[in-house]
């Protein structure tokens, strides 16, 4: 699987492969010693978890993106990887077009999520008692981060965003980062589930 991946990243014209690590340890050192922008990862590493290579990667380059592949759809571990970091979630079957589709969206600031796991998360979101959320009034997000919020509602990318708000494409990620922080969510699906259940989006 390794392989096959290594070799559809090797043919993507966007980008360039760093490296293809067999192990949770070799991923730590390339992190350690490589500006990654992408880290694709399994979960059921022969060492350890791939939720510890995404934790590690947020720790030392927030702006970094992390998508996990697997055979692995466990509510629970679909949310530690989640929680972790990761914005994209799909399962082993992708296909080789999808793969290249995917991190692209990715890249643009989207969140490609296969369909069964989006239903898991949509039936756990919508499990949540609504007395268990902190409750968040429209004013403790700036007009800048509502703008931007609806932005990211209508699956624009970061530069789609900038453009129409007529600011710089370097900013969006940090405005994204505090609306994250106050709406207490980890990936663009989560923020605009939350918004809206708060009544900051209409549903």
């Amino acid at each position: 699987m390794r392989e096959r991946l290594a070799h559809i990243l090797m043919g993507w014209e966007r980008g360039r492969l760093v490296a293809a690590c067999g192990t949770l340890a070799e991923s730590m050192k390339v992190m350690e010693a490589e500006q990654i922008d992408l880290l694709v990862t399994d979960l059921r590493l022969p060492d350890g978890n791939g939720v510890e290579a995404i934790r590690h990667l947020k720790a030392t380059s927030a702006d970094a993106e992390a998508m996990v592949i697997s055979v692995l759809a466990d509510e629970g571990i679909v949310l530690d990887a989640i929680e972790a970091g990761a914005a994209g979630y799909l399962l082993k079957d992708a296909y080789a077009i999808d793969l290249t589709n995917a991190i692209s969206d990715l890249m643009e600031g989207r969140s490609p999520i296969s369909s069964s796991i989006a239903r898991l998360l949509v039936r756990r979101l919508a499990g949540k008692e609504e007395k268990s959320r902190p409750h968040i009034k429209q004013c403790d997000l700036t007009s800048r981060e509502m703008d931007i919020l609806w932005g990211i509602a209508k699956g624009f990318t970061y530069d789609e965003i900038a453009a129409r708000l007529g600011m710089s494409r370097q900013t969006v990620p940090v405005h994204i980062r505090n609306i994250y922080r106050k709406l207490s969510v980890n990936n663009r699906s989560e923020a605009v589930f939350e918004a809206r259940q708060r009544g900051l989006l209409p549903r």
